[in-house]
């Protein structure tokens, strides 16, 4: 029995069958919550097995060899709208929510989400994730100026919940900031809590326009950082949150 399989076996053991499934013949794992993921992450850990974060696949598709060890970790059951804080200009939402339905459910509250009216293809995790950014004339407008607050699953298989619905909070560095451009790195995003604006001034957005993503890029930089920066900085921020490197950088 391989390592995998054997993993497989202890998974199947620990949670309920639905939660296993076989997507293109790579092992998949569907939490329906924070802790389900955190307690995979607990035992991927123990077992020293690698896993790989996914939503929608629109980017990266866990498919073919490069995949065939690794069990694959999808967000498409954590896709419930939670709240709604109209007064307070913020919602909660689950990581495998259509970032392009969330305007539809919004329009009610007489609020909105730039980015979601984008031609992104995926979830809101997966935007996050893959630090979706707009422009908006001559200037950026990443999808981050509105992450606020996320509850995260980390590789070592904590739970935690960076940020604050706050418009104000402590002074210091916004550690949920670090999540933006991660492609799944550094732990799954299971819910985010994003500030929304007010339908009247949706006009103002109307002429965003959708910056390219790419991953190839990410990759050679993170194995070639050299003289960046923020890609050494992020290296030891990845060694810390992944000391066992449960989250390989897989080339694609």
């Amino acid at each position: 029995m391989s390592k995998l399989d054997a993993f497989i076996a202890d998974v199947k053991q620990s949670f309920p069958d639905d939660r296993l499934t076989y997507q293109k013949g790579i092992a998949t794992f569907h939490p329906e919550n924070g802790a389900e993921a955190a307690a995979l992450f607990r035992m991927a850990n123990q077992a020293r097995q690698q896993l790989f974060i996914t939503g929608f696949g629109n980017q990266i598709d866990p498919v073919g060899e490069k995949f065939a060890d690794l069990m694959t970790l999808r967000s498409d059951r954590l896709n419930t709208l939670l709240k709604v804080a109209a007064d307070d200009f913020y919602i909660e939402v689950g990581a495998g929510y259509p970032l392009r339905e969330l305007n539809q459910e919004l329009s009610e509250y007489g609020l909105f989400l730039p980015h979601s009216d984008l031609p992104y293809v995926g979830s809101i995790a997966g935007a996050i994730a893959v630090g979706l950014t707009a422009q908006r004339g001559t200037q950026p407008l990443p999808l981050s100026r509105y992450l606020i607050m996320a509850e995260i699953a980390t590789p070592t298989g904590d739970l935690i919940k960076p940020g604050s619905a706050c418009f104000k909070s402590v002074s210091g560095f916004d550690i949920v900031k670090i999540y933006f451009s991660s492609w799944g790195m550094l732990g799954m995003i299971v819910t985010v809590t994003l500030r929304v604006l007010p339908f009247s001034i949706k006009d103002e957005y109307n002429t965003l326009v959708q910056n390219a993503i790419d991953y190839r890029k990410f990759y050679q930089l993170y194995q070639e950082p050299e003289e960046n920066i923020s890609a050494r900085y992020s290296l030891r921020i990845k060694s810390k949150f992944d000391p066992k490197n449960i989250l390989p950088l897989i080339a694609v």
